[in-house]
């Protein structure tokens, strides 16, 4: 009897707890919030708006950023049956397709009048927009708050401070903080109430380079052109401007006519037809027709129109001066306190300083990453021209063959990191045994005869070039760099390389390693250094100069087909990409020094930062800067023959 007395006040009680959970439970979905806030929702306004936004905030349902977004957009309609609400989309039989704002997924399509549209106001979207941002700003996912940064730096305004501003404090992330705390000197410099607010902001923003920081600072400095009878002085002047120095004679009467405060100039055409207008029994002005073919009768004639008020008198070049005299020409700050000018002016003179600093390290870069590309397209060359003192006009061939082969192995393998493991060997192995059967087959005939060996070689540049035409056709090919070398790496908005220049620097530097140890190092190497300095002793120590200049030159070309797989993931596959890099080689080895590898390495540095420094001062016109580089090396080489780094020994005097 007992336990049934209190065991029914406690299932009441729990039947209680249940039916008052039902309806928190359901608010922690989206279409539960808005069902408890659904007459605000349905017909929002700046009095109740606010309302549903505090609700929203509160739960952080998923979607309520896009409900947020959708509802601004009046994407959202209501089911008058059911109450319910939906996104919307535009079907293509008219329709419209009803998406479960918590799912996202479609539940049914009926026509526009079968749904209630939602169509909040322009003040009540400014309210959503700023809870979207305050929400976003917020969010537990560091993408969503990235993601608010980016929107409030594409489309910054006033309201967004205090938003911004808040979130700070509780910002985890310490990226994130910084990013936002300098997004908030941004908006601070723009729109900040106060003076002080926006001078710390200013100050903040010293010595910035990024691009929205030069942006932000200018727009603090626009001006507009202006004039007046004395300077004024509630105006924020930003320099006088004096006619005929500063602005043409002709620009600054034009303006006063234009505002009306000068008679408008007579030109030679409103002279002419002034005068056919008042042609008068064969005499215009008192002056007869015949003679009007004199500019100085047609002065007369329409000196003596204006003198009898039929024309506007004449301008003459006194009246100009004297009219302009009475005006001051000024450029005007749009901003009207000059504190704020000064300080953005100190400050982007501050960052103009650094940017150079910037720019000219942007440019070391540049010029060191081309030099890397012309030591690997060189080195090769300087292996054969050095030992065997061959003119290869060739080996631009050997490099297009190697991109060929990457382009053929990346059509086979579809891993792009797999098949730039499998193209660098192999496009070695390609022009290894490319360059061994043109030494073989024509080379070792014409080793004393350099102006037959130029012309031969010149003539299998021609054919190798038709060969891969006829193969893989004139369009270019696509050699695709691997994701992780597909990127850039950026130091600021100023400075950044892409990464596959740093790896081609890499390789560089690889190369050099390896041929360095071969050359010292391996056997090879002393019998290649043997060959080069002294064939006749050589051979007479048992060294077979014949077999050390066959593999000479198929390691030069071998070296160079790996060099075309490089340059083709910079530049593109083509039949003619190797006449682009052949000038290029041979005056890289021969300005650094003939057969030195590290006079090779000299010579690529000197050309590569040559033509960078060279195109700065004229970044249009590229061609300009080849052509200057060639004669400065033409002269550099009257001054030192043999180059950078010279030969010593026998090898020298050759």
């Amino acid at each position: 009897m007992s336990i049934s007395r209190w065991l029914w006040p406690l299932c009441c009680a729990l039947l209680g707890v249940m039916i008052y959970a039902m309806p928190l439970a359901a608010q922690t979905t989206l279409q539960g919030v808005l069902q408890a806030n659904r007459a605000e929702v349905a017909n929002p306004s700046r009095a109740t708006v606010g309302q549903v936004l505090a609700a929203l905030l509160a739960a952080d349902a998923p979607q309520t950023s896009e409900f947020l977004r959708q509802w601004q957009e009046r994407m959202v309609v209501e089911d008058p049956q059911t109450g319910l609400f939906y996104f919307t989309q535009e079907a293509e039989d008219r329709q419209i397709i009803l998406i479960d704002v918590d799912s996202g997924l479609e539940t049914a399509r009926v026509g526009s009048r079968d749904v209630n549209a939602i169509r909040p106001n322009a003040g009540v979207r400014r309210e959503i927009g700023a809870a979207l941002v305050r929400f976003e700003l917020s969010a537990p996912d560091p993408a969503r708050r990235l993601a608010a940064l980016e929107a409030i730096g594409r489309s910054p305004d006033a309201e967004q401070i205090p938003l911004l501003q808040a979130s700070i404090a509780d910002e985890p992330d310490a990226d994130i903080r910084l990013r936002k705390e300098r997004l908030l000197d941004l908006l601070n410099v723009r729109f900040a109430p106060d003076t002080a607010t926006r001078l710390d902001a200013i100050a903040g923003l010293s010595g910035d380079v990024s691009t929205e920081a030069r942006r932000a600072l200018n727009q603090i400095l626009v001006t507009e052109r202006g004039f007046d009878a004395a300077l004024p002085d509630d105006a924020n002047i930003a320099r006088l401007v004096v006619p005929g120095v500063d602005m043409s004679l002709d620009d600054a009467y034009d303006t006063l006519v234009d505002a009306g405060l000068a008679p408008v100039r007579s030109t030679r055409t409103t002279i002419r037809d002034a005068l056919l207008q008042h042609i008068h029994d064969g005499m215009v002005g008192g002056v007869p027709l015949q003679r009007l073919s004199d500019p100085v009768q047609r002065q007369v004639a329409y000196a003596a129109l204006a003198a009898q008020g039929m024309v506007p008198p004449l301008v003459e070049e006194a009246q100009i001066a004297t009219t302009l005299a009475g005006y001051v020409f000024y450029d005007r700050y749009l901003e009207s306190d000059p504190a704020i000018t000064d300080a953005a002016q100190a400050a982007l003179d501050a960052t103009q300083t650094r940017l150079k600093l910037f720019q000219g390290l942007a440019i070391l870069l540049d010029a060191l990453s081309l030099a890397s590309i012309f030591f690997l397209a060189a080195i090769g060359l300087a292996i054969t021209f050095g030992v065997m003192r061959v003119i290869n006009m060739a080996h631009g061939e050997f490099i297009m063959m190697g991109a060929y082969t990457g382009y053929v192995v990346q059509t086979m393998i579809a891993d792009y990191t797999l098949s730039l493991i499998v193209a660098l060997p192999l496009a070695f192995i390609v022009a290894f045994g490319a360059g061994v059967t043109m030494e073989r087959l024509v080379i070792r005939h014409l080793y004393t005869r350099p102006l037959e060996t130029l012309l031969a070689t010149f003539g299998i540049s021609i054919a190798l070039q038709q060969m891969a035409k006829n193969i893989f056709g004139t369009q270019a090919r696509p050699l695709t760099a691997p994701d992780w070398l597909a990127g850039a790496i950026s130091l600021n908005d100023v400075v950044s390389i892409s990464t596959i220049r740093v790896a081609i620097f890499v390789l560089a530097l690889i190369f050099l390693a390896a041929l360095l140890v071969m050359l010292k190092r391996s056997r090879l190497g002393l019998e290649v250094r043997a060959v080069t300095q002294n064939p006749g002793m050589a051979a007479s120590m048992g060294i077979n100069p014949d077999r050390i200049n066959m593999l000479t030159f198929g390691l030069g070309s071998g070296i160079a087909g790996v060099a075309g797989v490089a340059i083709g993931l910079y530049g593109q596959v083509t039949s003619e990409m190797g006449a682009n890099y052949i000038v290029q080689s041979f005056m890289t080895v021969v300005v650094g020094g003939v057969g030195n590898v590290w006079g090779t390495l000299a010579g690529a540095g000197l050309i590569g930062f040559l033509q960078k420094g060279i195109e700065w001062f004229n970044p249009s016109n590229t061609l300009a800067a080849q052509t200057f580089m060639v004669l400065f090396i033409i002269l550099f080489i009257q001054v030192r023959p043999r180059g950078i780094i010279a030969l010593k020994g026998r090898a020298a005097g050759e």
